[in-house]
């Protein structure tokens, strides 16, 4: 049952949400929007979003490196790809694929290869949560202005100092208790820093950290340029692009892929701006059909391509 859940639900939602988008901007005012959009901007923000994967894939070998394991930059590129493809399929399953092709095709151990993955994905966390951070500093006068005008100021402050009671007894409750969700909370959080802490011991450190910063900037300039693609969407303003770029980023966990989640995380933050429904709901379908046809085609072939390319090399895990 709870695999069921696991695969199940992310699809049920992502139905559901595509329904919602499709409700709020029909099919067909959808398609006029990708008929009269620019192409120019839709390929470049396609092209940094491939470098983004490649880049992925070169920072890769850092922390297999140390281990031993000098892997073949294509077979990292393809197990990449293969990866964001299963994603689509289950999510999170794309993450066990991919060390599992480079335990095929590289003989590094499934266990090392997935340690890996999770701390580049801690690296991955730490780099939005300072997005979010730079975000909420640019963007402090808009974000109280419009909590201000959204909620009545005195509610505003006791829900602040409220969350901050709940936050501070939650932490002592934490480091004090003993219950199963206890010790996995702090077992997650002391994984965290152990991860974060890591890559400061890795001989390469300073060029992972490069491609981390890199990945991301790439990640926000496919967003950005993309939305040049819409006439309505000219001039909006930078923080904008921050508030819907973080909001879709988060999207992509909820559903397979992002699918039907990704376009309303858009909408609900460009919605702040006062940026009208219809471009925003359309400028997400776009990013994300954009982004998704890169990744299903260029992982489909990856998934193709690796055993031909390896086809003189099929390892077992040591």
């Amino acid at each position: 049952m709870k695999k069921i859940l696991k695969i199940g639900l992310p699809i049920l939602l992502g139905v559901f949400l595509v329904w919602y988008s499709l409700s709020k901007v029909s099919f067909s005012e959808l398609l006029v929007y990708f008929k009269k959009a620019d192409y120019f901007w839709i390929v470049l923000g396609m092209l940094f979003g491939f470098l983004s994967h490649l880049s992925r894939a070169y920072r890769w070998r850092f922390q297999l490196e140390p281990m031993g394991y000098n892997i073949k930059l294509p077979n990292s590129i393809m197990a990449v790809f293969s990866a964001y493809l299963i994603n689509y399929t289950i999510p999170r399953a794309g993450e066990v694929a991919r060390a599992s092709i480079i335990t095929t095709y590289e003989g590094v151990p499934f266990e090392k290869g997935f340690g890996t993955i999770v701390a580049e994905r801690v690296a991955d966390l730490v780099v939005v949560m300072g997005i979010v951070i730079i975000t909420l500093f640019l963007q402090f006068d808009f974000i109280m202005a419009f909590l201000t005008e959204s909620f009545n100021p005195k509610n505003l402050i006791i829900a602040v100092f409220g969350l901050l009671v709940l936050g501070v007894l939650f932490i002592v409750y934490i480091k004090k208790s003993q219950s199963a969700l206890a010790i996995k909370i702090k077992t997650f959080v002391s994984g965290l820093i152990e991860g974060v802490l890591s890559i400061f011991k890795m001989r390469k450190k300073w060029a992972f950290i490069f491609h981390t910063l890199f990945i991301w900037f790439m990640y926000v300039m496919m967003f950005y340029v993309t939305s040049f693609a819409l006439e309505e969407l000219h001039g909006i303003p930078f923080g904008a692009v921050l508030i819907g770029f973080i909001s879709a980023s988060f999207s992509i966990a909820a559903t397979n892929g992002g699918i039907g989640s990704y376009p309303v995380a858009v909408y609900a933050a460009f919605s702040i701006f006062a940026i009208p429904e219809d471009p925003s709901i359309a400028f997400g379908w776009i990013v994300w059909t954009s982004q998704t046809i890169v990744l299903v085609g260029l992982g489909g072939l990856s998934l193709l391509l690796l055993p031909v390319y390896n086809r003189n090399k099929a390892l077992k895990p040591e």
